[in-house]
């Protein structure tokens, strides 16, 4: 196939080697973003903050700046990368965040600390721009694949990232861990600059009567998938966020042996990453093939079954094997919200529409703790995953009655978007 025969048909001739390096840099950028997690307290007193509580309340303010400040700009950087193009999105968020991660080691205060953790969200952004841009250029029978591959190498950074910042410290040193964290970065900003083609950007057309061209939501023909997808997206970190947090202190309800907690608890956390990491490409292909949808109803169900168990264990294996299950069932997830998303949106509002969808998941990221540990004080433990459990049913019971009336709507009226 032909570079212009690409273009006509909606997707990127490099399209495979943009979705290595962006795997690659998504990956490398995420463990650099995340082994800051073990360490982040003991940074944070050695910065000058003193007592149990300040410490803690310094540390969550620190890792929660950047998850706001992303939220704030995603969607302003996705419509730049619509006018501009997409890789040199990438380009600034890389070079961006390696300058900031390494000023992070050089730090002497924590209001330094905090200020660059905005910067860092305000700058950053590569694994939500790739997924952007492998989205938008890649052919759409297997962007449910593309995605999921993508999903995957996010996940196993996430993952490899705290195993990575309670091993290295000791041997280097906190500040050297982040000068290490920013020349990894660095390489993946190499990499982006070198690797990533793009193709060329079409001239906006001029429009006859001189009015202003219409905004990018207005410019989607049928916005129910479009809002049906930022609801699941939003409502699938709030999900996960609401659990995440209260895994220890529920952990050390189930065993007896306290020594074991933070092992048991960091075992636990890494099963569902680890099932998403497996089953995130296979459940992209798979929705390739059945629809995207179709996986995302299914995907919601699922799990909404198996958090009823996970409330009522009684030893930690059990919550193990049950959470790796949950990881297996969410793998897809993402993947198949972005790709119901592209498949319902012009080329031209792309990053647009997917920045306001990134934005939505940061929305859940920061509710889903707040509401979880509100929840876990008032009610107790379990009723968080029950609770949790009746919005992943909801939200599934939500998508197949829109699935169902725009099907039935599209056969009442051919034609109809």
């Amino acid at each position: 196939m032909t570079q212009e025969d690409a273009q006509q048909s909606g997707h990127n001739i490099h399209w495979r080697r943009n979705l290595a390096v962006c795997f690659a840099g998504s990956f490398s950028t995420l463990i650099a973003m995340t082994l800051l997690l073990p360490f982040l307290p003991l940074y944070v007193g050695q910065l000058g903050a003193q007592g149990h509580a300040a410490i803690v309340q310094w540390s969550g303010i620190a890792y929660g700046a950047t998850f706001f400040a992303a939220a704030l700009v995603a969607p302003l950087w996705g419509r730049l990368g619509d006018r501009y193009g997409r890789k040199v999105m990438l380009v600034r968020a890389s070079f961006g965040m390696a300058i900031c991660m390494s000023l992070t080691g050089m730090v002497e205060t924590v209001w330094q600390l905090v200020l660059l953790r905005l910067l860092i969200g305000f700058a950053g952004g590569y694994s939500s721009g790739s997924t952007i841009l492998v989205a938008m250029q890649t052919p759409k029978d297997r962007s449910g694949w593309a995605l999921g591959v993508l999903s995957a190498g996010i996940t196993a950074g996430s993952l490899v990232g705290p195993l990575l910042g309670g091993a290295l410290p000791p041997v280097i040193g906190i500040r050297a861990t982040f000068l290490l964290s920013g020349a990894v970065i660095f390489l993946a900003f190499l990499a982006t600059t070198f690797l990533i083609k793009e193709n060329p950007r079409p001239k906006p057309a001029k429009s006859a009567s001189g009015t202003k061209p219409k905004s990018g939501w207005s410019r989607i023909p049928d916005k129910r998938p479009v809002v049906a997808m930022l609801a699941t997206g939003m409502l699938l970190a709030f999900a996960n966020m609401s659990i995440e947090p209260i895994i220890t202190v529920y952990v050390q309800q189930l065993i007896e042996d306290q020594s074991r907690v933070t092992m048991v608890a960091g075992v636990v956390m890494s099963a569902a990453a680890l099932g998403t990491i497996l089953s995130a490409s296979w459940l992209g292909k798979l929705a390739d093939r059945v629809g995207h949808w179709n996986v995302v109803v299914g995907a919601l169900a699922v799990s909404a079954l198996l958090l009823i168990p996970q409330a009522f264990v009684t030893n930690g294996w059990q919550l193990i094997g049950l959470r790796f299950l949950m990881g297996l069932a969410l793998g897809g997830l993402l993947p198949c919200i972005t790709s119901v998303i592209r498949h319902n949106i012009p080329d031209g509002v792309g990053g647009n529409v997917l920045g306001l969808a990134i934005s939505a998941q940061y929305v859940g990221q920061v509710a889903g703790p707040l509401s979880g540990g509100f929840v876990g004080g008032h009610f107790g433990m379990r009723a968080v995953f029950v609770g949790t459990s009746v919005l992943m049913a909801g939200g599934a019971i939500y998508n197949w009655i829109v699935q169902s009336r725009r099907t039935r709507h599209m056969v009442l009226v051919p034609g109809a978007p």
